[in-house]
């Protein structure tokens, strides 16, 4: 039972991260910019990774659902058909946002081309996806231990001296559209993970293991990212304080920054593909072109799409998370 929820722990953490986590940005822009109120933030945020997290993977595993679509036809009801499509256009625009990050990558910090970037990442992601959910857990099994390891080396640097500010009232909604945000992404791996794992108290288990992780993280991530002056000024603040305090571990960082935005991607592709293998019955040809599709959207601009459809997404996000909470647990 332990071997199975560990390898659920790791699918969780390194589904709910991404290129905004690795940099850093996605911290700074929802807790560490609040100061110390940011902390008690972080923790009201692992609580509901804990809980939803777990909530949502016992309810697929309970109803059976093979895909996002069913778990959210069981949430939203009639209007599930709408989300669903809604979803899968939000799912492949931020699926190809995390290939072209993996792209910069590629370009910034390892000097190369970024279209070599794109293309080895997304041959990558064809080999794992060979494998289907099997594929997934390996990759997570390999970046989770080396996300815990860093976050470990950033916990034992002094954190800077945060100090206790009074954040706008809107910075208390923050640990809520950051974790609807992100199980809303995750459930399309969550979901079918849980189906597949017959052992309600492995996935139990879990849950717990991979939210605290995550909390375990976000608050390394934190309290490294304190240190930093301005630290909104910077578009990678991770990358400063690696430069800064643990020089000699910058080219492992960029290792992470690729795996964790990896993760990710493969994650979104693995969700989409079992949408589309629905209407398609040539599931080898369905991936290719998913993956050709996204490479194609990864080279333009797409920047004025998500825009519009993050806050879109955010706001049914809050929805989805109140109705994990709101609907009864299957018998």
């Amino acid at each position: 039972m332990w071997m199975r929820a560990i390898q659920i722990a790791f699918v969780y953490v390194g589904t709910v991260v991404g290129a905004g986590f690795a940099t850093g940005k996605e911290i700074v822009q929802f807790f560490t910019q609040y100061g110390a109120i940011g902390t008690v933030m972080i923790a009201g945020s692992g609580g509901l990774f804990i809980f939803l997290g777990t909530r949502l993977m016992v309810m697929a595993n309970r109803l059976q659902a093979r895909s996002y679509e069913q778990m959210n036809a069981y949430l939203f009801g009639k209007m599930s058909a709408v989300v669903n499509l809604f979803m899968f256009v939000v799912l492949f625009s931020v699926t190809s946002v995390m290939l072209s990050g993996a792209g910069a990558v590629f370009e910034e910090q390892l000097h190369m081309p970024a279209h070599v970037g794109l293309m080895f990442t997304v041959l990558l992601a064809f080999v794992t996806m060979l494998f289907g959910l099997n594929g997934i857990l390996s990759v997570n099994l390999i970046v989770v231990p080396l996300m815990i390891a860093f976050s470990l080396s950033i916990s034992f640097m002094n954190g800077g001296e945060i100090v206790w500010t009074k954040p706008p009232l809107a910075a208390f909604f923050s640990p809520f559209a950051y974790v609807a945000f992100n199980l809303a992404m995750a459930q399309v791996v969550l979901v079918p993970l849980a189906t597949e794992v017959k052992d309600e108290r492995a996935i139990r288990l879990g849950g717990w293991l991979g939210g605290l992780l995550l909390m375990f993280i976000l608050f390394s991530s934190h309290f490294a990212l304190s240190l930093l002056p301005n630290l909104l000024s910077y578009s990678i603040p991770m990358a400063e304080v690696v430069k800064r305090s643990l020089a000699s571990f910058y080219g492992l960082y960029v290792v992470i920054i690729y795996g964790e935005i990896f993760s990710s991607f493969v994650a979104g592709v693995f969700g989409l593909h079992r949408k589309l293998a629905l209407f398609f019955p040539n599931t080898m040809f369905v991936l290719v072109a998913l993956l050709l599709a996204m490479y194609a959207f990864s080279l333009v601009g797409y920047h004025a799409l998500l825009t519009v459809l993050y806050p879109l997404f955010g706001y049914m996000s809050i929805v989805f998370i109140f109705l994990l909470f709101y609907r009864k647990m299957p018998s």
